[in-house]
């Protein structure tokens, strides 16, 4: 087996999830993660660990979806029951057709959503990792040959995490202390509150309350959006393309949204349900070993030189105890360039500009 695979079970494991003996671990595999899990399971075996591990496919999901009639049952119990027992979920991303869900009605994908809100939370309450392997469907989806995407991968996920945590430190601390921010670019003047809220520092650990590997990502919970953003970076959402999407706010609601391609795609996320017109996330991407954009949300939003923005459900880890953020089935990732032009201050100071930190050479 490759030996970036194996180091990619182990930083999985150990770093990303911090696996210990006796805990019960569900191993979500996608189409074509197979040489991943089976280093994991390895890895998982000799930490001592049990393990259930579920094939997961976007193809069986489409047939499901389609063929379905009628109302969807709310959160069945046998389902909840795995996640709320479990104390990690390790999710393996592949698959064989990136696109594989794009002709399921968005009505119906909003409805099954809303039916499975209490085991998404549970999932989201254990120690929850998501990573992927490299495939040649990701490789297609981000333009590159499988030799190049593998390294494009492996560059991104087996690094130095604990030197990019201090370095994201800075900003943590910035965001903490800060009341609002205010994004400004070429099509873009936003302003957020951030009083009160805790940013994460996203260091590919649940010890970091962070859960993506890769990361490398500064993120907080926003709330009272005021102004407009477009986010040029282009995405899949729902197996469809999505380019120039424009978001306009108004008392921290959206009021007028558009794209260049797929609008519709944006309106049906908007129909979700109240929380979806709502932000959930602000994210500052740090990870400069993602270089490029591939339309993988798990790597471009964590792409250095861009800030994003999320539809949808805040994570609690940003917010003050006993206090609720923004309630939603969905969470839509949304990501601008911060390229020449751009820049992100925190209450009225100059933290970034044309992409670069006030800690960097050229800024």
């Amino acid at each position: 087996m490759d030996e970036r695979i194996e180091a990619h079970a182990e930083t999985l494991a150990d770093w990303s999830a911090r696996i210990e003996r006796g805990d019960d671990v569900v191993l979500a595999v996608a189409d074509g993660a197979h040489d991943l899990a089976v280093a994991t399971a390895r890895v998982l075996g000799e930490r001592g660990a049990n393990l259930l591990s579920l094939y997961r496919s976007d193809e069986i999901q489409r047939a499901y979806l389609r063929a379905y009639d009628g109302e969807f049952d709310t959160d069945p119990e046998y389902q909840r029951a795995l996640y709320e027992h479990a104390d990690s979920v390790l999710f393996l991303g592949g698959g064989r057709n990136t696109a594989a869900t794009a002709d399921v009605p968005g009505d119906r994908l909003n409805a099954y959503g809303r039916a499975r809100k209490a085991i998404r939370e549970a999932r989201m309450d254990t120690d929850w990792v998501s990573t992927v392997h490299p495939t040649r469907s990701l490789a297609q989806q981000a333009g590159m040959s499988l030799p190049a995407y593998e390294e494009f991968v492996y560059d991104a996920v087996l690094r130095d995490w604990e030197a990019l945590a201090a370095e994201m430190a800075d900003l943590k601390e910035i965001l903490d202390e800060g009341s609002e921010v205010r994004l400004v670019g070429e099509r873009t003047d936003l302003t957020m509150s951030i009083e009160g809220r805790t940013a994460v520092n996203s260091a590919a650990s649940v010890a970091y309350d962070s859960h993506n590997l890769p990361s490398g990502e500064v993120f907080t919970a926003p709330d009272s959006p005021e102004g407009h953003v477009t986010f040029d970076v282009p995405m899949t959402i729902r197996g469809k393309r999505v380019r120039d999407v424009r978001l306009t706010f108004e008392d921290g609601v959206v009021t007028d949204y558009g794209a260049a391609v797929n609008a519709d795609v944006i309106g049906e996320v908007l129909k979700t349900d109240e929380g979806a017109r709502r932000l959930g996330e602000l994210g500052v991407g740090m990870n400069r070993g993602i270089d490029r954009p591939t339309d993988s949300i798990l790597f471009d939003e964590k792409m250095a030189e861009t800030v994003h923005l999320a539809l949808g459900r805040a994570y609690d880890a940003c917010l003050p105890d006993g206090e609720s953020g923004n309630d939603s089935a969905v969470h839509v990732d949304l990501i601008t360039n911060m390229d020449e032009g751009s820049r992100l201050e925190v209450d009225g100071e100059v933290i970034q500009r044309d992409g670069r930190f006030r800690w960097e050479d050229g800024f």
